[in-house]
């Protein structure tokens, strides 16, 4: 393949480099960018031999005439030196491709690699040369960047590698290109002419290995440091009639047929964005469609959302799959050249908008829609209490009474695993429902489920899954359930189950307590029981506050006896480690916060001094980044906050697709953690609501920064996508186009809910071009007052931009909020009381320093405590006005 040499080019934008004997692309590097290479370039000769893809190869499925078997297609399978064309006018280079075909291929293909006003496009012409009909069942792209991470340090992959997110959007479909740092410039792949991008279909490396079922196959090898190659695909129905049968695709499958003679072109453009914020802006610059929904793309029915879309054609329709899933209105206008479109969820589940715009062009827009987020939140408890909350006495393991993991296609509980964690009740697989179930607690305090919780930690947690005494006291224990056959009566393991492999550990190693991810679920649990038993009267009640508070302390430090090795990385939800010590600091316990602030300050000290801190026992990881952030931040560290802010933003796109907005990359957990065990891009699986937790922080910080809302806001709404409407909550959502549903075995999606507990919240935004805006509320203006009702799970943070105040409660929930924008006065009606909450506790706090604000405080006197100020509550709702002038 590499015999001939290569070929460079010069666009505006990019240098190029074609494969001479090929002429796919060998290097794509932007200009200005230091040499950097969105392709794979360096692993070019290894990546040389016959079956490896490269960008600009073409996959097809064809049917000839009457024929009713599809047979397949691949510039890649042997590769043979294309005959080139002659290269003239806006064409840079351009090839026949039957040489690198099959010989009985019924058409013609050529591409070419052209210069359009300054752009990149890569054209494919397809014609028929045969005398029947051909039928184009699948058209597929190869898209082939550097998202190969492996053999690679974490400095290494930061330099070189990307990740690419689709939009799979028809035609206004694009992919983005980002740089694992995060920085720019990003690439933009659009369709040129009429190439829609219809579905994304993984390229695997070799069939039956953690995957759906391959058609076209890249020998480089997948794992957990390459997720593998996918494919743009303009037509898919061959495939929609095949391997995807049955499965619900995002847009409806498509084919055409060429008659003799005739011919079809099919282009991709490539653009470049100054940074990954600019996207939409590069877009819109580029006259491609753009769309913003507000909050999202997930609904919950008791919302009003907006949709604005910016083209420079007016929009012709909008139609709705199902039909009354959605209901559409127009809207008012908005602040510029925006369209503007009020939503209402109506049926639950998926749902697809389809935009007509005048000149042709179809745009399609993936929603979700779920109950009111309240009742999703109550679902989820009530499910996880009552149908997966286990009581067998007699278990040998010892797991009763907890919430254990649970299969929906069986509708049992796993009892046994060869992965032994997830019937273990630890490790994030085995935790993750009883994890759920306690932060739900502190999203929406129920008291049936707080006592049933509070049977758990007595009878499950503390002297079992945690060492209550002895040299281990406080260790947390890597599993409950084990394998160990001489101990258990004969027959009791489950012999379909494979027991050979390293999963599954014996007695010895689940009683190990070095495994340091372990700790921040039980360390949770006892902080949510203590700010119940401290905030609220007669709600946990089997311990004082101060018991839970310095168990929470006491698991804290212990992950840093006992689990050393592996405490030195970021830990998902490690923001818990935070809020501990404030609370140790805000109760007086100063000796306790020293030592745990110390601890804490040997870690960061270390992440630091690395370029980037967010390795973990995989060799690249996107969950150990929240905590980083967190303690950076705490510490001061602020560049290095910067640095962890930035790869997260390279990894958590803002796409207009319920499934990637705000999803951060995850793509190998299903092995660890689910029941079907494939290496697949997991739409909204933990790093979805853990990623959340900085995002919306750092917005906090810098209100002007309207995309850090949109993608953590995103983030904090996609766990609910996985719980079904009895309140099952799946791990996360299989995204490979042959499945497309939730993974059915709880696993590990209790961080996911952790994320969606901690940030659920309302915020009040005054936008320059869609105006009053509101996430997790419903929002009115009349004349110089902005209410809101707050409609998200937890109804006790509310966030006003424009003021850059933020206004949380330790304890009762807000009914509704008023603010003049004129006078900065603001009001928060606080619910009535009820028996376990006589009195509100609020908290002030302005993490954005905006100019002309001062310090906001009630403007009656009220007693404060530990910060907060306490609130007494009646049967009305209680009003509260606050001001920063004074």
């Amino acid at each position: 393949m590499l015999q001939q040499g290569s070929i460079d080019f010069e666009t505006p934008e990019f240098k190029l480099t074609l494969v001479r004997s090929s002429q796919t692309l060998a290097a794509l590097k932007p200009k200005g960018a230091g040499g950097f290479d969105f392709t794979p370039g360096d692993l070019l000769v290894e990546r040389s031999e016959n079956g490896y893809f490269h960008l600009g190869d073409i996959t097809l499925r064809l049917r000839t005439g009457s024929s009713e078997e599809w047979k397949n297609y691949s510039t890649a399978a042997a590769r043979k030196p294309v005959t080139p064309l002659p290269a003239s006018g806006q064409v840079m280079a351009a090839a026949n491709l039957a040489p690198t075909l099959p010989s009985d291929i019924p058409l013609q293909i050529t591409r070419a690699w052209e210069l359009d006003n300054g752009k990149l496009v890569l054209r494919f012409t397809l014609k028929n040369e045969s005398r029947q009909p051909v039928t184009v069942g699948a058209l597929g792209i190869p898209m082939i960047f550097n998202n190969v991470l492996n053999h690679r340090s974490l400095e290494q992959a930061h330099a070189v590698c990307s990740f690419y997110d689709p939009y799979i959007g028809m035609d206004a479909g694009y992919l983005q290109v980002t740089r694992l740092n995060g920085h720019g410039p990003a690439l933009l792949v659009v369709p040129e002419d009429k190439t829609p991008f219809e579905a994304y279909n993984p390229i695997l490396d070799r069939p039956g290995l953690w995957g759906a079922k391959p058609v076209f196959t890249d020998p480089t090898p997948r794992g957990i440091t390459f997720e593998g190659f996918y494919q743009w695909m303009v037509h898919s129905e061959a495939y929609a009639e095949n391997e995807w049968k049955g499965v619900p695709e995002w847009n409806p499958p498509t084919s055409v047929t060429l008659l003799p003679g005739e011919s079809k072109t099919y282009a991709l453009k490539f653009l470049l964005s100054g940074s990954i914020r600019d996207i939409d802006a590069t877009l819109a610059a580029n006259g491609r469609p753009v769309a913003v929904g507000i909050p999202g793309y997930v609904l919950p029915t008791d919302v009003d959302a907006h949709l604005f879309l910016k083209y420079p054609k007016p929009v012709k329709s909008i139609s709705v799959e199902p039909p009354e899933s959605i209901s559409v209105q127009k809207g008012n206008a908005a602040r510029g050249s925006w369209a503007s479109y009020q939503l209402r969820g109506r049926a639950w589940g998926r749902s697809r908008l389809t935009v007509t715009y005048a000149d042709g062009l179809v745009q399609t827009i993936q929603y979700f829609v779920t109950k009111p987020e309240a009742q999703v939140v109550s679902d989820l408890g009530h499910f996880l209490t009552t149908r997966q909350w286990f009581t067998d006495a007699n278990d040998p393991f010892h797991r009763a009474p907890s919430v254990i993991t649970y299969d929906r296609e069986t509708n049992q509980p796993v009892l046994q695993d060869s992965r032994v964690w997830m019937a273990g009740l630890s490790d994030e697989g085995g935790a993750g429902s009883w994890l759920a179930a306690m932060m739900k607690e502190f999203d929406q305090p129920n008291k049936e489920e707080v006592e049933k919780l509070e049977e758990f930690v007595d009878g499950v947690v503390w002297g079992r899954l945690q060492f209550n005494d002895g040299a281990r006291q406080y260790g947390v224990r890597k599993s409950l359930f084990y394998y160990q056959p001489d101990q258990l009566p004969p027959n009791y393991y489950r012999s379909d189950l494979d027991w050979t492999s390293w999963t599954s550990w014996n007695k010895q190693a689940s009683e190990a307590v070095d495994r340091s991810y372990d700790y921040p679920h039980v360390a949770a649990a006892y902080w949510v029981l203590y700010r119940l038993a401290r905030n609220h009267q007669g709600l946990a009640t089997n311990h004082p506050w101060e018991w839970y508070l310095k168990q929470a302390y006491q698991t804290s430090v212990a992950m840093t006896n006992f689990a050393q090795e592996l405490a030195v990385f970021g830990q998902m939800e490690g923001t818990i480690f935070v809020q501990i010590l404030e609370d140790l600091k805000r109760e007086g316990m100063q000796a306790e916060a020293a030592n745990l602030e110390a601890r804490m300050r040997e870690r960061a000290e270390r992440w630091k001094k690395q370029a980037y801190p967010f390795g973990s026992e995989m060799p690249w990881d996107s969950t150990g980044q929240e905590e980083v952030y967190a303690w950076t931040k705490y510490f001061g560290y602020e560049d290095k906050a910067e640095v962890t802010l930035n790869a997260i933003l390279g990894y958590d796109p803002a796409i207009p697709h319920w499934g990637y907005n705000g999803s951060a990359r995850r793509y190998w957990d299903f092995i660890f953690a689910a029941k079907y065990q494939r290496l697949e891009r997991q739409l909204h699986h933990y790093g979805s609501g853990l990623n959340a937790i900085p995002l919306l922080t750092q917005y906090r910080e810098h209100p002007d920064d309207f995309y850090l809302l949109r993608v953590g806001y995103g983030g904090t709404m996609g766990p609910l996508t996985d719980i079904d409407q009895e309140g099952f909550m799946a791990p996360a959502f299989h995204s490979f186009p042959d499945m497309l549903r939730p993974d059915p075995v709880s696993g590990d999606n209790g961080p996911n809910f952790f994320g969606h507990a901690w940030n659920t919240a309302t915020y009040i935004v005054d936008h320059p071009q869609f105006g009053w805006v509101a996430f997790g509320a419903n929002l009115k203006v009349e004349g110089n007052t902005v209410s809101a009702t707050p409609l998200d799970s937890r109804r006790s943070r509310i966030y006003i931009a424009p003021l850059g105040l933020w206004l949380t409660l330790d304890a009762g929930t807000f009914d509704r909020m008023e603010f003049n924008p004129k006078t900065g006065v603001v009001r928060v009606g606080l619910s009535p009381a009820d028996q376990f909450t006589p009195a509100a506790r609020l908290r002030i706090e302005q993490p954005a320093k905006v100019k002309g604000i001062g310090e906001y405080r009630p403007t009656t006197l009220l007693p404060s405590e530990r910060g907060a100020f306490v609130i007494p509550l009646s049967s009305e709702i209680r009003w509260v006005e606050l001001s920063g002038k004074h």
